[in-house]
Parts: structure tokens; C-alpha cells; sequence
């Protein structure tokens, strides 16, 4: 039987070959896991200090204190966290307009008494279960959002130091490579203790689903699973990219990371380079820094034609076969015509190579004579 996908599972990825569909969204593997490497750390400080209401939330509820009084400030913290994550990737797939509401019933007194309902331990009907369904929602809200700040800073310490190693130069971006990468920086023998505990994964459920996904009318065997934490559901969006071969660079340009689907080192983000004032994205400012480094190298195919030309007109003058005005014709107008070939393409691929040709320098440098 074909589920129908749900487009509004906070924590929830259905992964299928190298793709990860989550809100209703499909895209490759890795795509969220990198993202978050680019939260500014402007943002987690914030987020900081919106926590820090909702955790006292926590703090009261984990020890059976039903205090009404901290929901106001937990509520509007609550908010404010999903208000300021609206525009950051990857929680800008998030459907705010959706969730807003929901948390804004939840963190109310009867969301509370509904929390306390949920925690009896004989079976609830139904109904009961209906009825408590905010309490349910109180319950798993409140620890995601309390301990949020905290866990994206440690995922963005841990994680980076790994994506630069991944980064590095000449490293190998296959499948194996990367494997070969995350043994060397997380062996099988390093214990989770305090410092690697955001590591570990716990409570995730998994299941596999037939689905219907976004723009397809074939249904897809997938594997969904359901996490606990943004940064648990993260971090196995990183991994299981790695999986497939997708992996993080940091673009030359900007400095933002980016997710490569191959083994190629690509330099360059598709993102609109900063402060470009003709909005030009990073990969198009990168490709015209390649060329003009290609064009400055000794071994350009354009220079070379024109240090082949050099040299012979130097032998001809070493060998008394050439006059010296000559020569100097010949190389001024063989100079030109080098710079003339790097700036025009049309010129480089069309006549250039044929207009640098023994007969046909000399032959323009007698007719500049006369």
C-alpha cells in the first residue's frame, strides 16, 4: 500500500539511493547537514538566549513542577525561535505558518495539564489520547527547542573540524575516500563521553515506507526514520551523504560551504559572490580568476605559440639569416598579437595561430616597414 508523504514531520527524513525528502521537499543527501555548517554564530548566540526561557520549561517539567507561570515567557521564546529560523537554512523548509500555531497552543496551561495526562501510565483511550494530544506535543517540543542553541554550536565545532579535513587539498572525494576520511577522524574504538556525546544517536525509530514522493507518480521503497533532535536528524543527513559520495567544500570565494555530488574539487559555490556589484555568482567570478591564472601561466597554449615564434626569431638573428629592425618588427607585432588572442576569444580560436606563423610575421613585419 502507497503511503501518502507527509509534508509536516518536524523530525522526520525518508531517504531513498542518494536523495532525503523532508517537509514535502526532495533533495540530495547531505544537503541539510551541510547547510547547517553556515549558521552564523550571530544566530546560535541569539538562539541562546531564547532558550534559555523554554529550558526553564524543561527544567520545571522534568521535575514534576506544573508552574503556569514560566509559559508565558516560554511560549514567546518558543516563537521567537522558529520566527528567527525562518530564513536560515536548512530550517527554512520548516512550514512556519503551520507550526506557529500548534506551539502557540501547546505552551498555554492546557497544554500543561495536558503534558501531565500524557505521563499516566495505564493505556488512554481515543478519546483521552485526543485530548492530550497538545500535552504529547508540549512533551517533544519543549526539549528540541530548549536544547537547540547548544547542540548546533557543538555540531557546528565538531563537525567542522571534520569538513576541513574533507576539504583539504588533493583529498580523495570518492565514496571510499570519504569513508577513509571518517575512520581517521571518528575510529571505532573512541568511546562517546561529554565531549563526543553529540555523536551519538538515540531514540531514532526507522521504518520502511512505499511513498509517493513530491512530482512523481511511482511510488518508492524508502526508508523513513524519525529522530528526537534537530542535531541527531542532522548529522545523520551529513553521514549518510558521505555514504554516496556527497560531501562539503568551502567555496573560495565566499567562504560558505557547499554540497559536491562527485569526486571533482570544486572550488566554487553557485551562491551570488559578496559585495559583486554586477551580481555575479561565486562560480562565474571564479571561472574569470582560473582563466586569468591559466593565461599568466608559462605553459598557456597561447604562450607558447608566441615563445616558439621568440625563439626562432632569435636563432635567425644569432644565425645572420635576419636583420635586427626586422626582428624587432617581428616581435612587437608577435607581442601584440599574443595580448590580442588571451583578451579576444573569437581571435585565439580563429586566425591567431595562423597569423603568428614564420612566413606570415614576416611578411607583415616588410609590409609595416615600407
Amino acid at each position: 500500500m502507497t503511503t501518502p508523504i507527509n509534508e509536516h514531520n518536524m523530525l522526520t527524513l525518508d531517504f531513498w539511493r542518494d536523495t532525503v525528502t523532508y517537509e514535502g521537499k526532495t533533495i540530495p543527501v547531505g544537503t541539510m547537514g551541510c547547510e547547517t555548517l553556515n549558521i552564523p554564530d550571530t544566530v546560535i548566540e541569539r538562539l541562546n538566549e531564547l532558550c534559555k526561557p523554554v529550558n526553564r520549561l524543561l527544567e520545571a517539567m522534568n521535575q514534576q513542577r506544573m508552574d503556569t507561570t514560566l509559559l508565558p515567557d516560554a511560549r514567546k521564546a518558543a516563537e521567537g525561535i522558529l520566527t528567527l529560523l525562518r530564513d536560515v537554512p536548512p530550517f527554512d523548509r520548516l512550514d512556519m505558518d503551520f507550526y506557529l500555531p500548534g506551539i502557540s497552543k501547546a505552551f498555554t496551561p492546557e497544554g500543561l495539564k495536558a503534558y501531565c495526562k500524557a505521563q499516566v501510565s495505564e493505556p488512554l483511550s481515543p478519546e483521552q489520547l485526543e485530548a492530550v494530544r497538545l500535552g504529547v506535543l508540549l512533551g517533544r517540543i519543549v526539549p528540541v527547542l530548549g536544547h537547540l542553541a547548544y547542540s548546533l554550536a557543538e555540531y557546528k565545532s565538531g563537525m567542522e573540524r571534520f569538513a576541513l579535513l574533507l576539504d583539504a587539498e588533493g583529498g580523495d572525494r570518492t565514496p571510499d575516500g570519504l569513508a577513509e576520511s571518517f575512520g581517521r577522524c571518528f575510529p571505532a574504538e573512541v568511546r562517546l563521553n561529554e565531549e563526543t556525546a553529540w555523536m551519538a544517536l538515540a531514540n531514532e525509530t526507522s521504518q520502511y515506507l512505499s511513498i509517493l514522493r513530491p512530482g512523481e507518480d511511482r511510488a518508492r521503497l524508502v526508508k523513513r526514520i524519525h529522530y528526537v533532535s534537530f542535531v541527531g536528524m542532522l548529522r545523520a543527513d551529513f553521514f549518510e551523504g558521505l555514504c554516496v559520495g556527497h560531501a562539503p567544500k568551502k567555496c573560495r570565494i565566499c567562504g560558505r560551504w557547499f554540497l559536491t555530488t562527485n569526486a571533482r574539487h570544486t572550488k566554487y559555490c553557485g551562491g551570488f559572490a559578496p559585495g559583486d556589484k554586477l551580481g555575479r555568482t561565486c562560480r562565474q567570478i571564479g571561472n574569470l580568476r582560473g582563466r586569468e591564472q591559466r593565461e599568466l601561466a608559462p605553459d598557456h597554449p597561447l604562450k607558447k605559440i608566441y615563445s616558439r615564434r621568440m625563439n626562432t626569431i632569435d636563432k635567425k638573428l644569432e644565425r645572420g639569416t635576419l636583420d635586427e629592425e626586422t626582428a624587432a618588427v617581428m616581435k612587437r607585432l608577435a607581442k601584440s598579437k599574443m595580448q590580442l588572442a588571451i583578451s579576444d576569444v573569437a581571435y585565439a580560436q580563429g586566425g591567431y595561430a595562423a597569423e603568428m606563423e614564420q612566413a606570415a610575421l614576416l611578411a607583415e613585419a616588410h609590409t609595416r616597414k615600407k
